[in-house]
């Protein structure tokens, strides 16, 4: 099914208990699937952390499938939403937005969790979340697959050496996030600080501008 945003937030101050109860049970889930995956988190393991009975989560969710679902939705719609957004200010210009890296960095920070429910989901062969990328992932690629290819070409890259350069910026991206928590452990270096974030962005434009520089 496809990536939708998550629901906006009630204004009110008093959300009704039942949506009160259903946070808790996507903030546990989200957090058991990060930890986990799909495979080694029941919804037994949710309820237990959010204490519930069985029959009280299936009220909001009615299988586990659904709930997987409803994390990885409330996880990936502001992302899906800001690579839409930019692919629409980018359409006929291949002009960089150095802004892009930042928002995206942003956006991660605030979702820890989603990148490694991507890790879990690739270790997997991405099952569930390549159906629902599948939609709304593939034109964005496609068109910064577009966009990329005559700075590349012009850099004196091969046509099949675009993907890999997406493919590799992906990877620095999302696996900045993957190892930040380890790499803490090892030197006490917090990678999600604001100033962090900022130097990330930054090295990853600067590299990106090398990159695509004429050879």
């Amino acid at each position: 099914m496809p990536a939708r945003p998550a629901p906006a937030t009630r204004s009110s101050a008093h959300p009704r208990k039942g949506e009160q109860t259903r946070e808790r049970i996507l903030a546990a889930a989200e957090a058991l699937f990060a930890e986990r995956g799909y495979e080694g988190s029941t919804l037994r393991d949710v309820a237990s952390r959010v204490g519930l009975r069985i029959p009280s989560l299936y009220n909001h969710f009615g299988s586990k499938d659904s709930l997987y679902e409803a994390v990885l939705e409330r996880n990936l719609g502001p992302l899906l939403q800001l690579l839409a957004a930019y692919v629409e200010r980018q359409r006929g210009t291949s002009e960089p937005d150095d802004e892009l890296l930042a928002a995206i960095l942003q956006t991660l920070a605030e979702r820890p969790a989603l990148p490694r429910l991507m890790q879990h989901e690739t270790l997997s062969g991405g099952q569930r979340l390549t159906p629902m990328l599948r939609d709304y992932l593939a034109p964005i690629l496609a068109h910064g697959h577009e966009m990329a290819e005559p700075r590349a070409r012009e850099a004196g890259w091969e046509k099949d050496d675009v993907p890999l350069l997406l493919l590799a910026m992906a990877q620095m991206v999302l696996g900045y996030f993957t190892f930040a928590p380890l790499y803490k452990d090892l030197n006490g270096k917090d990678l999600l600080a604001e100033h962090a974030l900022a130097r990330q962005a930054r090295f990853l434009n600067e590299l990106t501008q090398r990159l695509f520089e004429s050879r």
